[in-house]
């Protein structure tokens, strides 16, 4: 399967054309889906199918795009165990492409007590580190990336997500005023830069008749759950 690369420069447009290409995928689905917080969700993006060659690649050019637009400037690239390894080497490889060559590190989820050892594979972790996820959901994971790159003597310095949900958040089981994307650049001081969010899908529902029958359900979970 051939598929085109993004070309939209504009941030809503480059939002929109990775949203489609989301749905597309069958990557980003509508029905009734339980959420981690325990909430039902009229929509569900699970990364881990983007699963072929095509689509990959196609994902890191949207991630590359977006970091690029973003103006955050990094040293390194950490992908952390699992999801985000196969997303931080094709966006190094994308970025790469684009003449911004970095280099990439990963970590895995137990120690290696033989050859090299650690929990951390591929270049030393230096300088300000950008950390490649698909989504924040509470923050758990950032801050684990975060005491590994602090351990390793670098500066966790920013994440790129492919979607920001702009959900709140929760805490002890109670919804909180914040997002987990929130969180993480209030609380946690990193730089957040995100492909698409809830805004930008619900713009893309409206504005399509294919569409159209899930922007109610949508729109009304935003309105119950959402933040700015």
């Amino acid at each position: 399967m051939n598929q085109a690369a993004p070309t939209a420069s504009a941030p809503d447009a480059l939002a929109e054309q990775f949203v489609r290409f989301a749905i597309d995928a069958g990557v980003l689905r509508f029905g009734e889906f339980k959420t981690k917080a325990g909430r039902m969700s009229p929509y569900f993006f699970n990364a881990g199918l983007f699963d072929d060659g095509a689509k990959l690649g196609r994902l890191a050019q949207f991630y590359a795009q977006a970091i690029v637009a973003s103006g955050i400037e990094f040293d390194v690239i950490f992908g952390p165990a699992y999801k985000g390894i196969p997303l931080g080497a094709t966006v190094a490889v994308e970025l790469a492409r684009l003449g911004m060559v970095k280099p990439f590190a990963y970590n895995r989820k137990e120690a290696k007590d033989h050859g090299e050892g650690g929990t951390l594979v591929g270049a030393p972790l230096k300088g300000r580190v950008l950390i490649v996820d698909d989504v924040i959901s509470a923050g758990t994971a950032v801050r684990e990336s975060i005491r590994l790159i602090e351990a390793a003597g670098a500066t966790p310095h920013a994440v790129a997500i492919a979607l920001d949900r702009q959900e709140k958040a929760t805490e002890d089981g109670r919804d909180v005023p914040w997002s987990a994307v929130q969180y993480v650049r209030k609380t946690l001081g990193l730089k957040v830069c995100a492909i698409a969010d809830l805004a930008q899908l619900l713009r893309v529902l409206q504005l399509s008749d294919n569409f159209l029958q899930y922007y109610e359900a949508v729109s009304a979970y935003r309105t119950r759950y959402g933040v700015e």
